[in-house]
């Protein structure tokens, strides 16, 4: 056995036989009461390096009072070796949530440095986003508006160069009598406690002063709140105008369908929360109700501008995402009430949402008047609030008002303002070099990883592209694919899987649509994704209309034939969720594409043994199945039998192909049957079609169709890791795409993680759990955007790690070999 010291810091480390010998040999170099910084089992035998008592309360903790090391006393008692590791996985724990909680604390301040030093080299754009905050609207929106105020500007100026922004932006209802003249249906929705009811009333005095009660016509589905048909029947008497109460779905399309000889029918919907899931029901309702209804959003003034969001969000569309109707507009109610209605200017901007009417009070019909943009902009900033308790001003947050002038005392603070940011930057040093020994656990963490076939490596590397201006979309894109080529090249033995996916975005400060068509990879030997090799943006058309359908349709073809036109090493077969047209099919087998899809019972098909026509489901009950194997199909044991023929489609007006004189192909059809094992109750019944050749047997076509239906929720972990990097933006945004691209290959790689199995896994998935502030529960799987979460800032601390040396635990050059 050998000791050997370190003089100039009072560390030893030992190396003996066996942990109780070790710890024997410390105790008798430093004492009872010694710190134990590192244990492990080398070649050499079991290595512990301390340090004394006295020599820790030496170390300057002031500055890195959050680095905390591990304390183990080493007691005489020999069960102490056992309770030592016994402590260390909780130990070890603690640490990774302090270095977590330490890099959040750094950032904050990183930032609030940042933001005074910004604040004093531009005071004029500093107190006007003071106002804008002041005023109710979002930071986001503040500065993006603000990052396009033309230089050298005074504070009045640079005041009214912020209204007329926002006046140009906010949209509004620019002809209330191409309204009143078009007529139609109006739906008034909202949460609860908005004033529907009210302002219906007013609206419809509005209409009745204009061509009569008798054009008009009232209409509630407000079934659940006490009085409400009672409260609009009593305005309709007033005004003279019919009401008419509806149940649901079936009650609106007949009343609907009995007052079309009504010029306009005002609709007062039931109130329901914006969390509520029915909300999507309702705007079902209204969008089947057999006439066109245009509907409209109250928004309450003087709710939260959250709250807001969450209302015109959750209202948009309900679940549906961008495929149901659109809001037609939306009207301010209890303007009057409003502290800070900036909020609302904010979300109508941001979401395009155009603003019809501004309610102001209960009177009716007085107090509903034409949205005026100069009105409204004027009001935001002159509402201000007696006791303005949540927006904080500079003495609530403890800095001194930026001064308004360029003379030497700005310049001093700005130098002060930059000294202290080095200071900062210091002492984040000091602290990664203080946690050197958890940087090895990191590291030991991060080498599991990158053994562990998942791509860590190669996305490590991407995320580094996301801050890098130097590198341009187009490089990464080419980095995708040779890494694609790389994965395909170790995962995959006769074929390369592929398959498409839609994602909805939406950029939040510019309300615009899109829709992303993804490309995944994945191994025909274990299902895994490997690679996302390409991603295409398209502007969103409701496809419900004919455009949209076909624009949606062109998109996810472009994705197929640049898939195609890649060689990966590998014969491709797509996998799609769709059945392709016949035209396809005979230009694919001509061009040697290969692929697989679902079929519905009902296709009309050939049975190309009998010649018979038939469809599917009639096929199927004439063929034998094969022998029941063991599946577990949704979390249940169950039985799986399968069948194999070879069908054309039927010859169809919509099966034709351009050339009606072309025969269409004949296809591989495999039928498959899943029932639960006990009761041999039918689970799922699949028809398989594909021109996929006989080499391949009809067990690994299912088995492949199953792998498809289990990786679809990627591309639902694909939109969470793009809106954790900042969504899809702006149209101008030049990083837009090298985001999409990079978030699709990281959720690739979080997706393998979060399903591989092996010793240093789950170790790997709670690291990253604890790193992204989530940690993983007993006995729960850690959530893939947990994992994107955790991975994104593993890079991040692995990078600073490496940036300052620490990336591995120093060896110290001066200590002393002692023979023992």
């Amino acid at each position: 056995m050998n000791t050997s010291t370190n003089v100039s810091t009072k560390a030893s480390k030992v190396i003996a036989s066996s942990s109780r010998e070790a710890l024997r040999l410390i105790r008798e170099k430093l004492g009872p009461d010694a710190i134990i910084l590192s244990n492990r089992v080398t070649a050499a035998g079991v290595e512990i390096v301390a340090i004394a008592e006295d020599a820790a309360a030496q170390i300057s903790v002031s500055t890195l009072s959050a680095a905390t090391p591990i304390a183990v006393p080493v007691l005489g008692n020999p069960a102490a070796p056992q309770a030592a590791e016994a402590t260390r996985p909780q130990a070890a724990d603690s640490l990774l949530s302090e270095i977590h909680s330490m890099r959040g604390m750094i950032e904050e301040q990183l930032a609030g440095l940042v933001w005074s030093d910004k604040q004093r080299r531009d005071p004029v754009r500093s107190h006007l986003l003071r106002a804008l905050l002041g005023a109710g609207f979002s930071a986001r929106l503040a500065k993006a508006m603000l990052d396009h105020l033309p230089t050298g500007q005074s504070y009045t100026n640079g005041m009214e160069w912020v209204k007329s922004e926002l006046a140009r932006n906010l949209p509004l209802l620019e002809n209330e009598d191409a309204l009143m003249e078009g007529g139609g249906v109006y739906a008034l929705m909202g949460p609860t406690g908005v004033g529907k009811t009210t302002t219906t009333a007013k609206l419809a005095a509005r209409c009745v002063m204009r061509f009569g009660s008798e054009k008009l016509a009232l209409v509630t589905t407000d079934s659940y709140r006490i009085g409400a048909y009672e409260q609009l029947r009593i305005y309709g008497q007033i005004l003279g105008v019919s009401v008419h109460a509806v149940k649901d779905a079936v009650d609106l399309r007949l009343v609907l369908n009995d007052l079309r000889d009504k010029h306009m029918v005002l609709i007062d919907t039931v109130g329901m929360s914006q969390r509520d899931r029915t909300v999507s029901d309702q705007i079902a309702m209204l969008c089947g109700a057999g006439r066109p209804v245009r509907r409209l959003l109250l928004l309450n003034a003087s709710s939260h501008g959250d709250t807001l969001n969450e209302v015109v969000q959750a209202y948009r569309y309900g679940t549906n995402g961008a495929d149901g109707n659109d809001l037609a507009g939306c009207i301010f109610t209890k303007v009057d009430e409003a502290t800070h209605p900036g909020t609302l200017l904010d979300t109508v901007i941001r979401h395009r949402l155009p603003v019809y009417y501004v309610s102001s009070g209960q009177k009716v019909p007085e107090n509903l008047m034409i949205a005026d943009r100069g009105l409204l902009v004027d009001s935001a900033f002159q509402a201000g609030s007696r006791s303005a308790l949540f927006i904080p001003g500079e003495a609530d947050l403890g800095e001194q008002p930026a001064l308004l002038s360029n003379d030497a005392e700005t310049a001093a603070i700005q130098a002060s303002s930059q000294a202290a940011t080095e200071r900062l930057r210091v002492q984040c040093r000091k602290l990664i070099r203080a946690l050197t020994h958890d940087a090895q656990e990191l590291n030991d963490n991060a080498d599991a990883l990158a053994a562990g076939q998942i791509g860590f490596d190669g996305t490590r590397a991407l995320w580094r592209n996301l801050t890098d201006d130097a590198v341009n979309p187009q490089a990464v894109a080419q980095t995708l694919l040779t890494q694609a080529c790389a994965e395909v090249d170790v995962g995959c033995d006769q074929y390369v899987l592929a398959l498409g996916g839609k994602v909805s975005l939406s950029a939040e400060e510019s309300g615009d649509t899109y829709a992303l068509h993804g490309s995944l990879l994945l191994s025909d030997r274990s299902g895994m994704p490997l690679a996302a090799p390409n991603q295409l943006l398209t502007t969103v058309v409701p496809s419900a209309t004919k455009d949209g359908a076909h624009k949606s349709s062109m998109a996810e073809m472009r994705q197929f034939d640049w898939l195609q036109r890649q060689d990966f090493g590998r014969p491709m077969i797509h996998l799609l969720e769709n059945m392709p047209t016949a035209t396809q099919i005979h230009d694919w087998q001509t061009g040697g594409v290969r692929w697989l899809a679902r079929s519905q019972a009902g296709a009309g098909v050939v049975d190309m043994t009998s010649g018979v026509d038939s469809t599917l489901a009639k096929l199927a009950d004439t063929l034998s199945f094969g022998t029941p194997q063991s599946v577990v199909y949704k979390g249940k044991a169950a039985l799986q039998t399968m069948a194999e023929t070879s069908v054309s489609l039927r010859s169809s007006a919509k099966n034709m192909t351009a050339n009606s004189a072309d025969p269409i192909p004949s296809l591989r059809c495999v039928m498959t049957r899943i029932v639960e094992k006990h009761s041999g109750k039918l689970l799922a019944k699949w028809y398989l079609l594909g021109n996929i050749e006989m080499q391949v047997t009809a067990q690994q076509i299912v088995q492949w169709h199953h792998w498809r239906a289990a990786v679809e929720p990627y591309f639902k972990l694909l939109k969470h890791g793009i809106n954790q990097l900042g969504g899809c933006g702006q149209p101008g945004d030049v990083n837009m795409l090298k985001r999409l691209l990079i978030a699709g290959q990281v959720c690739a790689t979080a997706w393998r993680l979060q399903h591989v199995q092996g010793d240093w896994a789950e170790p790997a998935r709670k690291l990253l759990a604890q790193l992204s502030g989530h940690p993983s529960r007993l006995g729960r799987a850690v959530p893939g955007s947990v994992l994107f979460e955790g991975m994104g800032k593993l890079y991040v601390l692995l990078d600073a790690l490496d940036a300052d040396g620490s990336a591995m635990p120093p060896q110290a050059p001066d200590l002393v070999t002692v023979q023992d």
